[in-house]
């Protein structure tokens, strides 16, 4: 259980932060911004979700939040050899997370129609939140690829915010009347 009743600590005034393990790392680290990124595709999700239709949309992406918090978490943790292993006092994503992801993106692309063209993001506005929500997930993604070629990162993790682009993209589609008003890309029509 987490608890906070204080919300300034002002520990960080030296340009550090805490890790969950009691290390302390520079803000400006790989590390730090890959879990602010996160956090950042988070706070998008928030926007998009009250923008959507639907309490199973709305639902569905509340779940995302909360596993980004966890994801952020697991982040905040640095593996000691390798280990990814969750525990009682270790938060990690387990690959039943990205996995839950993929079954999320099969059921709503079923009832899209195939697309023939990239799509702008835009339509409704619900969907371009969506999309903001999916460029900010990407973001984040790159973020957590460069902490990994500097310090090892849970398999897991890389996988479920690679996943959570997809299911973005899948989203903004249904929020764009199931894709019927998606605004397609014209390759060169401006020329």
């Amino acid at each position: 259980m987490v608890k906070l009743n204080k919300i300034y600590t002002r520990t960080g005034d030296d340009g550090t932060t805490g890790l969950v393990d009691g290390s302390r790392c520079p803000k400006h680290s790989a590390r730090i911004n890959a879990m602010g990124l996160v956090d950042e595709a988070n706070s998008a999700i928030g926007l998009a979700i009250c923008a959507l239709e639907g309490d199973s949309h709305r639902a569905l992406l509340t779940r995302v939040q909360n596993d980004l918090f966890d994801l952020g978490a697991d982040l905040a943790t640095p593996a000691a050899d390798n280990d990814f292993a969750p525990s009682e006092m270790v938060l990690r994503i387990i690959p039943t997370q990205p996995e839950w992801i993929e079954t999320q993106i099969d059921a709503l692309n079923e009832r899209l129609e195939p697309l023939t063209s990239f799509v702008l993001p835009g339509g409704s506005e619900a969907a371009a939140r969506v999309h903001v929500a999916r460029a900010s997930t990407r973001a984040a993604e790159r973020a957590m690829v460069m902490l990994a070629a500097q310090d090892p990162v849970n398999p897991a993790a890389l996988a479920y915010i690679n996943r959570l682009s997809d299911l973005l993209f899948v989203l903004a589609r249904v929020a764009n009347a199931d894709g019927r008003a998606d605004v397609k890309w014209v390759p060169g029509a401006n020329r």
